[in-house]
């Protein structure tokens, strides 16, 4: 296996890690989960890069890279949805519904990718400009709200605040995550649509 693609298995076992910090009691385990996520969205970019300017690009690449994107956004959006601040605890970090409507998009995109690879024509979808796009947004919303979810439970404690400051954290940490998460909603359901709107012929003949 060459360096990229030992990069993008990384990315799946970083899903791993970021899931157990986020789920087991450990001192500072937000503050673990956001390296380690921020460390894996890294590599995303390098393994691109180096795929194209040294070991070239391999099928299993093409397949298998934007699958650990898939698994290490879902392995830290699942992990939201079961925290809630203790100011507003109504309210999950993100909302369930993101998380399922961004999973239903991607377990649409994988099967056409499984479609154009077993047709006679044995095509490869690799991630389109607006996919790679919508990866990045989701990294980016993902480590903000790391950061806000760290400052909250490993540094914010540390400190003497006041009730009322944690109050008001709490509730700006949920709207803005909220926020945050409905825009990556709105960017994952057209990038899509974009797949399938430039596949289309895929689609229609095996109707």
């Amino acid at each position: 296996m060459n360096l990229p693609n030992t990069l993008t298995v990384s990315r799946l076992v970083a899903a791993v890690v970021v899931m157990l910090a986020m789920a087991l009691p450990i001192p500072f385990s937000s503050t673990l989960a956001f390296v380690v996520f921020v460390v894996a969205s890294i590599t995303d970019y390098w393994d691109g890069k180096l795929a194209r300017t040294h070991y070239g690009v391999t099928t299993f690449g093409k397949l298998m890279d934007p699958l650990a994107d898939k698994v290490l956004v879902c392995s830290a959006l699942v992990s939201f949805v079961g925290i809630r601040l203790p100011y507003e605890p109504q309210y999950s970090l993100v909302p369930a519904w993101v998380v399922v409507v961004i999973v239903a998009r991607e377990f649409a995109v994988t099967g056409l990718r499984l479609l154009a690879a077993t047709t006679s024509q044995r095509r490869i979808i690799s991630a389109g400009s607006w996919g790679k796009f919508k990866t990045v947004w989701q990294m980016t919303a993902i480590i903000a709200t790391f950061i806000l979810l760290a400052a909250r439970t490993d540094f914010l404690p540390l400190l003497s605040l006041s009730e009322k400051f944690l109050r008001q954290y709490d509730a700006a940490f949920v709207i803005t995550s909220w926020v945050l998460s409905t825009l990556v909603v709105v960017v994952t359901l057209i990038s899509g649509w974009k797949y399938f709107a430039d596949h289309l012929d895929l689609v229609t003949a095996e109707m």
